[in-house]
């Protein structure tokens, strides 16, 4: 028993000697190196500010550069504890191609993500519509995409869905209409109707004069006349045109006479 504890107490002491000072070494590099990455990181983020790189580009440049310095530093760490770099990288690339078989749909996501920031179909601060997502773009990652919605949610999108789906960009032209419909009865003045709701869309601070807003009739329904307002105005405001301004038409529209387009049927009595 006194052997082994003493052969214990031998090979311990060797391997100490002959592996303590390269994982000493190892744990201060891995403490100095990440300091100097963070170190390199933030003044990465201070150039990118200074020069007005797109804030599209930000977050896509940052997880990249991150993730290749921190790759640096974990060769070199394993290369100074012993591990042969080539043997090293050769692991990794083997890891890297079983990761790639087994997390097809981040790669996809990650391609997706490269197609979006090189064909630009949007930026950051833009409003756009895919599928149920609808919103501002508030970030675009490595691998998703992330809208601030109207109602103050964040909706999570993968890349790849938005680089390889139908993307309707409500920010392109810099404004954008909102379609309000209404309708009037029959033998209401359409002229009238008309020139009544085009002023209520004039006299709105959130409408714009140009493109110039209209009115027009859109159809003859089975129990009114259909028409809608056609206002124009920025992507911010569009809501509070939308919706805002039906109230308003509604109270012009009550206030020169005209009423509901109520459901209505005319009965016809014969004498027997």
């Amino acid at each position: 028993m006194e052997n082994f504890i003493q052969t214990m107490i031998t090979e311990g002491g060797k391997l100490l000697v002959n592996w303590g000072p390269k994982v000493l070494g190892a744990l201060v590099t891995l403490i100095i190196g990440t300091w100097i990455i963070r170190f390199i990181m933030r003044g990465m983020e201070r150039m990118l500010t200074n020069r007005a790189v797109d804030d599209t580009l930000r977050p896509f440049i940052r997880t990249l550069i991150l993730f290749g310095l921190y790759t640096m530093l974990f060769i070199t760490v394993a290369g100074m504890v012993g591990i042969e770099t080539t043997s090293f990288i050769a692991i990794l690339g083997a890891a890297g191609l079983a990761i790639g078989l087994a997390l097809q749909g981040s790669l996809q996501n990650l391609a997706g993500g490269v197609m979006i920031l090189l064909f630009r179909p949007f930026n950051v601060g833009d409003l756009i519509e895919c599928g149920d997502g609808f919103g501002f773009v508030k970030e675009i990652s490595v691998f998703v995409t992330f809208l601030e919605t109207f109602q103050n949610k964040t909706v999570i999108i993968p890349n790849n869905v938005l680089a390889s789906g139908t993307v309707t960009n409500y920010s392109t032209k810099g404004n954008i209409r909102a379609d309000i419909p209404f309708a009037i009865r029959y033998d209401a003045d359409t002229d009238k109707a008309a020139e009544i709701v085009l002023n209520v869309l004039k006299n709105s601070d959130k409408v714009l004069n140009d493109p110039a807003p209209s009115v027009y009739v859109t159809e003859l329904g089975e129990n009114a006349v259909k028409m809608v307002a056609l206002p124009f105005t920025t992507v911010e405001d569009y809501w509070d045109v939308f919706w805002g301004l039906r109230g308003d038409i509604k109270k012009a529209l009550g206030a020169a006479g005209f009423e509901a387009a109520l459901p209505q049927r005319v009965v016809t009595m014969k004498n027997t």
